[in-house]
């Protein structure tokens, strides 16, 4: 194809744009960079320069980070603050020190709760939580800040951490400039008009072009004594025709399954038994069962040269075994030069921080084993430094495989040339569902290293119930809509009211997202209630009366059959202390009935020789009237959802104390409620009276410990549970305790549940005995084999609760409450020791 020829005047414009862009402070920084500046980059980058918010929206690897940095760079221009915010720790650790190599470690800071690096520095890396908190607090690390990065900005939508960078968006002041980093979503397009409503001015940068170009496969074990095969999964790359040659071969495959089963079945029933039988168990569907063993998926792709990839398999087990069962295998993917890389690496990353006990507990041998045969396991349940470990050796080229969990499709830079997905269902704590199309692009985005690859690769695994169609259509769209989880909490109530009035905190949470998808959902409400408007004005110009308002004698009619049929009803099915009480309430409300009849008999429009007409016009009107009531609740509890879920919190919270109004029509905040402030928890209600009846204040450092694992602790298996046992058993000082936080915790639920406020989160005691033993030095092996539990979400639960221990020691010191302070100040030290207290960075 040839060039396009340009005229004179276009070769000139073309080049003054690029002397412009040079001059331009996006110019300065292009030219710091080893490559080219996509169009997007340029156009978000510009826009940025220009003062507008930015909403940037590409694929996993496109480069959306560009637009981060250059934020930064525009702050270090204009000598102002930059914050960069991520979902997760590990994100911040890694952005932190990426940042350190190109800035220095004198500017760049480090904030993630338990973890304080340099935090008055320009730049500063952080998780969204503590931004949050930090805009509550009105800190004066806020001071000159110009720019906020949200990186992951659709983790809005997570059900229980959403809410926060809505928070953020909301109360940042306009005078700061939000770049926001999202996967593609589908309705990208009604979260930038939110952002606009909300923040002014916000340009969206879209782009859909992967840097690297991705194939679809799938593989298939046609023959279990063979290696499996990998098959394209289109019929060639510029079509959506699922490939013919896939299509017979897991068709013979199902044949051929059910010819086994049918000569299994004739060997082994009687005839009638098994006429019986296949009536009984039809098998039309995918019914195979060669599913390749993951080490021959592995050997296949390595024989392909399709490695280094990411299996992604569903459950941290899964993955563990996976690691086993290729050890069994034989399998070996790295030369002597690597294994001995390899080897260097892990000694220094390790330099000693493990004792014998805990290197025994975290099963090192067969992990390092692994590692040195170029392959290992990546999730949650595995603790930080191992993953950092497996993180490094992966990026340098030297592990082959990582067996990975959906959680590493979070934003870690970690891309391979192949990802495998090896089902196309995952376990969400309740049943096995579908993949969503969101899930499988983030998933399949680490494919294709940028530099390094010209092609990436996403490899299905042959399963159980796989059809091809259902890759095509998760492969096909590469967009998932984006919805809030807003909801109101009760620490958000009491940071409001502590900065607002009444009236102004429920205009800063009509500003939510959830409030403005919740208005765009009622416009067709609108106007049906327009409508509805319309046909009762219409009935009120047929029933007008000359001798009065007809309009007004309607009303007092409706009111006698409300209190007719509603509240007669409502007393019938309540339940009196007494007799008298209940004829007493009868008679009051027979009294409002008898007043209202009094009326309506003596009304002047039944005097009107057109009654009869105005009245069948009337019981028209009665009708539309009592529609259009109807429809305006409806509206209401759209497009008042937040406030009022607020309102009911803070009727709550005026029940309890921590709130108390004012002369003026406004709340005020009691001591107990500026305690309620500082408490950042999900369960920050309970543990804000638990605080105040005084229980922890009479703890050792060892029973607070282990207590506070209760408000922190989420069991894998979604119900609360019990220790095996409590220590100093059922009837010493901690089940003592917990007797007084359940009571605590019953009547604050029952005054919940009383203003229909959803129930929290249950609080969960199954790690009180682990913790107590942590606490008290039992050797790591001791305490993990006390329960089933992962080192990783031991260390990560210990971190929680170090967390929450600090803000009590912080509040005892506003509060002047020594004994509080000093308790859980020891009880953080005790927490914090060995493999908890290991690698600061976590």
């Amino acid at each position: 194809m040839s060039e396009k020829i340009l005229t004179p005047a276009q070769r000139y414009a073309a080049f003054k744009n690029r002397q412009r862009q040079a001059k331009s402070i996006t110019g300065l920084f292009a030219q710091t960079l080893p490559f080219d500046l996509d169009d997007f980059q340029i156009e978000a980058c510009e826009a940025l320069d220009n003062g507008h918010n930015v909403l940037v929206a590409a694929p996993t690897g496109a480069g959306k980070t560009v637009i981060a940095d250059f934020a930064i760079y525009l702050a270090q221009h204009k000598n102002v603050k930059a914050f960069y915010t991520t979902p997760i720790k590990a994100l911040s650790n890694q952005k932190y020190h990426e940042l350190v190599e190109v800035y220095g470690a004198d500017r760049v800071g480090l904030l993630t709760g338990d973890m304080s690096i340099n935090s008055e520095a320009d730049i500063v890396v952080m998780t969204t939580e503590v931004l949050r908190n930090m805009l509550y607090a009105s800190s004066t690390t806020l001071d000159s800040l110009r720019y906020v990065i949200l990186d992951e900005v659709h983790y809005l939508a997570d059900r229980t951490r959403g809410q926060v960078w809505e928070e953020v968006i909301i109360h940042l002041p306009l005078s700061v400039k939000i770049i926001g980093l999202s996967a593609t979503v589908s309705n990208v397009e009604d979260f930038t008009a939110w952002m606009r409503s909300v923040r002014g001015d916000t340009t969206l940068v879209m782009s859909e072009k992967r840097p690297i170009p991705l194939l679809q496969h799938v593989l298939l074990q046609e023959d279990p004594h063979h290696e499996p095969r990998i098959f394209d999964l289109y019929q060639n790359e510029d079509s959506d025709t699922i490939n013919h040659s896939l299509v017979t071969a897991l068709d013979n495959l199902d044949q051929a399954a059910r010819r086994q089963l049918k000569a299994s079945s004739q060997k082994s029933l009687g005839r009638k038994s098994k006429r019986h039988a296949l009536q009984q168990r039809p098998h039309t569907g995918p019914i195979r069962h060669y599913t390749p063993k993951r080490w021959a998926v592995i050997d296949e792709l390595d024989f392909l040269d399709m490695l280094p990839g990411i299996y992604f398999i569903f459950s941290r087990a899964g993955c563990d075994k996976a690691v086993s069962q290729c050890l069994q295998a034989g399998l070996e993917l790295t030369t002597e030069d690597e294994v001995r890389q390899i080897r260097s690496i892990v000694n220094d990353m390790i330099d000693g921080q493990l004792t014998r006990d805990e290197m025994k507990a975290l099963h090192f041998a067969q992990f390092v084993s692994a590692l040195e045969l170029g392959f290992a396991a990546h999730h949650a349940g595995m603790i930080t430094l191992f993953r950092h470990i497996v993180e490094a050796l992966f990026e340098r080229g030297l592990v082959k495989v990582v067996f990975a969990t959906e959680t590493l499709a979070l934003g870690i830079n970690m891309p391979a040339r192949s990802v495998i997905v090896e089902k196309l269902e995952k376990y969400n704590g309740t049943g096995h569902v579908a993949l969503t199309p969101g899930e499988f692009t983030q998933l399949t985005g680490r494919a294709g290293r940028r530099g390094i690859d010209s092609i990436g690769h996403a490899v299905v695994v042959d399963h159980h119930g796989f059809a091809p169609a259902s890759a095509a259509r998760l492969a096909s769209k590469r967009v998932y809509p984006l919805h809030s989880s807003f909801t109101p909490t009760f620490n958000m109530a009491v940071n409001l009211l502590h900065t607002h009035t009444l009236n102004q905190s429920r205009r800063t949470l009509d500003m939510s997202f959830a409030q403005w998808e919740a208005q765009e959902s009622a416009a067709s409400l609108t106007d049906m209630i327009e409508d509805t408007r319309r046909v009762v004005a219409q009935y009120e110009d047929a029933m007008l009366c000359d001798r009065g308002n007809f309009t007004d004698f309607m009303r007092i009619r409706m009111s006698i059959s409300d209190l007719e049929k509603k509240d007669r009803r409502v007393l019938k099915a309540t339940s009196f202390s007494s007799a008298k009480a209940r004829k007493k309430a009868f008679a009051a409300l027979d009294k409002k009935i008898s007043v209202l009849r009094s009326r309506e008999q003596s009304h002047p429009c039944r005097l009107c020789a057109d009654f009869d007409t105005h009245i069948r016009w009337g019981h028209r009107w009665a009708r539309q009237q009592r529609e259009l009531e109807r429809l305006e609740n409806r509206l209401a509890s759209r497009t008042q959802s937040v406030s009022r879920h607020f309102d009911r919190i803070c009727t709550v919270l005026q029940q309890l104390d921590y709130l108390v109004p004012t002369p003026d029509g406004n709340l005020s905040l009691t001591p107990r409620g500026e305690l309620l402030r500082q408490i950042y928890s999900e369960n920050d209600l309970i543990l804000a009276q638990c605080i105040s009846a005084g229980i922890f204040d009479s703890m050792t450092a060892e029973e607070c410990a282990s207590l506070v694992t209760a408000f922190v602790y989420e069991s894998r298996y979604g119900s609360s549970s019990e220790p095996a046992h409590y220590p100093g058993g059922a009837h010493g000082a901690i089940a003592s305790y917990v007797a007084r936080i359940k009571h605590v915790d019953h009547k604050t639920r029952f005054i919940c549940d009383s203003f229909d406020l959803e129930p929290f989160k249950p609080l969960d005691y199954g790690l009180v005995e682990v913790m107590f033993n942590w606490v008290t030095d039992k050797p790591l092996t001791e305490v993990l084999r006390s329960r089933d539990l992962t080192a990783g979400d031991f260390v990560r639960t210990c971190k929680r609760t170090s967390d929450v221990l600090n803000q009590l020691a912080d509040i005892g010191k506003n509060t002047n409450n020594e004994c509080l302070r000093i308790v859980a100040h020891k009880a953080y030290n005790l927490v914090n020791h060995g493999i908890v207290a290991l690698n600061p960075l976590d």
